[in-house]
């Protein structure tokens, strides 16, 4: 598993869950209780923020590359 949609269910809010999150270090991801796993919490009122997105998604691609997971 690479990355998911879902909604949290504290905040009501759609997320992307990047399974590896924990090796990356972005501001906008948030760890919560997952030990591998972090979110981006999107709100649902306005745009997609794709450019961050993108730069998430490539930087987990990019250790899914370098160690074959």
């Amino acid at each position: 598993m690479f990355c998911y949609l879902w909604v949290h269910k504290k905040f009501h809010q759609p997320y992307i869950g990047i399974v590896e999150g924990n090796k990356i270090n972005h501001p906008d991801l948030i760890q919560e209780k997952r030990a591998r796993m972090k979110i981006l919490l999107l709100d649902a009122e306005k745009d997609i923020p794709l450019k961050k997105v993108n730069a998430i998604l490539k930087e987990a691609l990019s250790l899914y590359k370098k160690k074959g997971l």
